[in-house]
């Protein structure tokens, strides 16, 4: 968009090199770690975390499409896209968590080797994340004439969006003199709101939170304040996209 802009080739060029070097961070089977080339602690792992990967893809799908200002890129780097895009898409589909035989939603970080969901930091265990899995659907909703594969992650993700919806209650920030910046994070009861826990666990689908101390909590209230307030652990991401997105796609690609 800068180039487009200015004309200036300098803004191209440095675009087309951060390209590259997202197509050399990806691994064979399809996945992007947190970060490239530092593989230290968990940033090997494949990371959906805050859309890690479904960034790179929407950039990569992108440029495969030559829209959203991408139609300046070199087109020799378009088939590599295209065919990074294939990859990405398939690990998408092989690292969606089942449950009893069925297709449920994605962990936020999975391993590069086996795929099977895995932990990051401290306070991030294995899960179905009610947050990233948002991103990740709306990334495949993109998917021009979908397969019936990808067709049947979307469905079966949004149905277990659906089934673990937080319905009655918001998660606010409040005004509290006790605490260390004089402000807490809370969950209150609104009869109009629903949200999703950033963690769920995988097979009985509870809501839980953990602060440093890497110890599974029932309620975000039970960790310590630093994570309370310094962590995302509710999301309304999922509202949006069930009541309009979802139903949009659903008119045009239901199979």
């Amino acid at each position: 968009k800068a180039f487009k802009e200015t004309n200036n080739k300098n803004f191209l060029i440095a675009a087309e090199r951060g390209i590259k070097y997202l197509l050399v961070a990806q691994y064979k089977n399809g996945g992007w770690p947190q970060f490239y080339p530092d593989l230290g602690s968990y940033r090997h792992l494949i990371t959906y975390n805050d859309n890690a990967m479904i960034n790179v893809l929407n950039v990569l799908y992108d440029l495969g499409k030559q829209i959203n200002n991408f139609e300046v890129v070199d087109s020799k780097l378009i088939p590599k896209a295209n065919e990074s895009v294939e990859r990405g898409i398939q690990c998408i589909l092989e690292t969606q968590i089942k449950v009893k035989g069925k297709l449920t939603a994605w962990c936020q970080q999975h391993d590069e080797i086996t795929l099977q969901p895995a932990a990051a930091r401290k306070f991030e265990l294995i899960s179905l994340s009610g947050n990233e899995t948002v991103g990740i659907i709306k990334f495949l909703m993109r998917i021009y004439n979908p397969s019936k594969k990808i067709v049947c992650a979307i469905t079966n993700a949004v149905e277990w969006l659906n089934i673990v919806k937080i319905s009655g209650f918001k998660y606010i920030d409040i005004d509290d003199a006790t605490q260390p910046n004089g402000k807490d994070r809370v969950v209150v009861k609104d009869s109009g709101s629903t949200i999703w826990a950033r963690f769920y666990e995988i097979e009985t689908n509870k809501p839980f939170f953990c602060g440093r101390d890497g110890i599974k909590k029932n309620s975000v209230a039970e960790i310590e304040h630093e994570r309370r307030v310094g962590y995302g652990w509710y999301s309304t991401a999922a509202k949006s996209l069930l009541e309009k997105d979802y139903p949009t796609w659903l008119k045009k690609n239901g199979k």
